[in-house]
């Protein structure tokens, strides 16, 4: 079972981000070989931040060394090869999976550029922030190729067109 807990910060507008976080974790999980995280009897638990560019660039400093607000953070809390034993592996019939962090004027700015909605590129980054959670990456080709296929996927789900679909304007 997936739980998340999320917590929305000014400037981030009123909408129901819970349902809309729900959704975009469940579609990355089920794309992926890790799919049984959806119906396994442990809670799994991802925690989601929706908060400032000022919040995110401390994070950013502290953790990777970059001055500067990131569209997501994700923060994993399990190893990759533990993540098909879940059930077994918590002692108490829970697990946090990690934290994912999205600074609004980064999110909002890049949504803007791209001519859709905050909530669906929000949608975008919490399905890329997950898949993060669950080990994969982006540092060279062939995981970048990986990681942007099962986002393509996910988010064909949820009936969000590709977002790396070069436009030609």
């Amino acid at each position: 079972m997936i739980a998340v807990e999320l917590s929305r910060e000014d400037p981030w507008p009123q909408a129901d981000w819970d349902a809309l976080a729900a959704t975009a974790i469940r579609a990355a999980i089920a794309r992926t070989p890790y799919g049984s995280l959806l119906d396994t009897s442990a809670a799994v638990e991802v925690s989601v931040r929706l908060t400032s560019d000022d919040e995110v660039r401390s994070l950013n400093h502290q953790y990777r060394q970059k001055d500067r607000p990131t569209n997501v953070l994700s923060f994993p809390m399990v190893q990759r090869d533990l993540l098909d034993t879940v059930s077994q592996n918590s002692d108490d019939g829970e697990l946090l999976l990690g934290d994912i962090v999205l600074a609004h004027g980064v999110c909002a700015a890049e949504a803007g550029e791209r001519g859709i909605a905050v909530e669906t590129h929000a949608t975008h980054l919490l399905v890329h922030g997950t898949l993060h959670l669950l080990g994969y990456d982006h540092m060279d080709d062939g995981e970048a190729e990986d990681m942007e296929a099962i986002e393509r996927e996910a988010l064909g789900d949820l009936g969000i067109a590709d977002p790396y679909l070069v436009r030609e304007d």
